[in-house]
């Protein structure tokens, strides 16, 4: 019986936090020879049925599509072409659906599968209407099992690992925890299958340089992300206001260990995250494109200020109006993310300019910001924790 939830009534990790999103890696759930683990996730549905019954929410973000598909379609280890691959997650969809609906059903809980791609989350009207599915399947008392839609997305419209879109879909839905199941048991201050002497981070303020040098190479081949991939989904999540926590999830029951205070590394959450729409920006991983601006204009944005023209040095990128562009410090370190008020092209026509000069370039009255402060998410610079400015 778990004991995730805490029935008895002592106090756990757990304990504070009432939406909880999982994400949970291919290793952990798929066997390359045998296929699922099934009393692995039997298990973890333990975990999330005792959570649900302490009126704990859970959402769980599935890795292992591709690698079930691998299994039931006879495809092995080798690289696959990507028709391969769309057609293995094909069968793996269909199959890893199917076993998360028995296994959270046969605890009492109802599921609900959503496939998304990157556009869903990136663009603001699909954005929106993914957060509100999975919304609404939380107010039923279902719980949303969220996967990329493997069999569509190429490499350039796909994620392309599950942690990012597992920060990307707790930042959306309003988790207050995120937790990662890995084959890793948390960061290391250096890669420990190469160092016998790597110690473990237990906890991250923020992520600096430092942290950021930690980062090593996926630990297994199943697995399409690392620990650098874990550190970015850290910085979408926590900037959102949520707890991330990276977690062993190769043993059984992994939520019960984690609430059990189990070895762990835990990000603290901003003390001062985004608010709703501008964490969609923050979140945004695929800028349209880049601007980097003087020292002058860089302490305009640190002190709130919206991005003028005149303090824009070089324009790059094929940008449209209210596309997300990254904002670039003289140093070239991202310390904004904002919606751009003008085309790239009429963009490099002004930049340098004063407000009073961009009517006479272009030809008609434009408004004066480039990125309107109400637009943009100032980070200080990428190694800080972002604020809403």
């Amino acid at each position: 019986m778990s004991t995730a939830a805490n029935s008895s009534g002592r106090s756990s990790f757990l304990t504070p936090y009432k939406r909880i999103t999982v994400k949970i890696g291919s290793s952990l759930l798929v066997d390359p020879s045998t296929g699922l683990k099934q009393e692995w996730l039997s298990s973890l549905a333990d975990d999330i049925a005792a959570l649900a019954a302490q009126k704990k929410e859970i959402l769980v973000v599935s890795s292992g599509a591709i690698a079930l598909g691998r299994t039931i379609l006879g495809l092995g280890s080798r690289a696959l072409r990507l028709e391969e691959s769309q057609a293995a997650a094909s069968a793996g969809q269909i199959a890893l659906a199917s076993a998360w609906s028995a296994a959270l059903g046969a605890v009492g809980l109802k599921s609900g599968q959503i496939l998304v791609t990157l556009g869903d989350t990136e663009e603001r009207r699909r954005y929106l209407n993914a957060r509100a599915t999975m919304a609404t399947l939380l107010k039923l008392g279902a719980v949303p099992v969220i996967n990329e839609n493997d069999t569509t997305a190429t490499s350039e419209i796909r994620y392309g690992d599950n942690d990012r879109l597992a920060a990307r879909v707790a930042a959306m839905i309003g988790s207050d925890l995120l937790v990662l199941l890995s084959d890793v048991d948390g960061l290391y201050d250096r890669p420990p299958g190469e160092n016998t002497d790597a110690r473990l981070i237990p906890v991250v303020d923020r992520i600096t340089p430092e942290i950021e040098a930690m980062a090593g190479d996926a630990a297994s081949g199943l697995s399409r992300g690392g620990m650098k991939t874990k550190l970015e989904a850290a910085r979408i999540a926590t900037t959102s206001g949520a707890t991330m926590v990276i977690a062993l999830g190769t043993r059984k029951n992994p939520l019960s260990a984690i609430a059990g205070n189990g070895t762990k590394t835990l990000f603290k959450a901003s003390a001062s995250p985004v608010r709703a729409y501008k964490t969609w920006i923050a979140g945004n991983l695929e800028p349209a494109g880049q601007i980097t601006i003087d020292q002058g204009a860089e302490g305009a944005l640190l002190r709130g200020k919206s991005l003028l023209a005149v303090g824009i040095t070089t324009i790059k990128g094929r940008f449209v109006r209210g596309d997300t562009v990254a904002v670039l410090s003289p140093a070239g370190k991202e310390i904004a993310r904002g919606l751009v008020a003008y085309d790239a092209a009429d963009a490099v026509k002004i930049a340098g300019l004063k407000s009073t000069q961009i009517e006479s370039v272009l030809g008609y009255e434009a408004r004066a910001a480039v990125i309107h402060r109400d637009d943009m998410v100032v980070v200080g610079t990428r190694t800080e924790t972002a604020t809403d400015s």
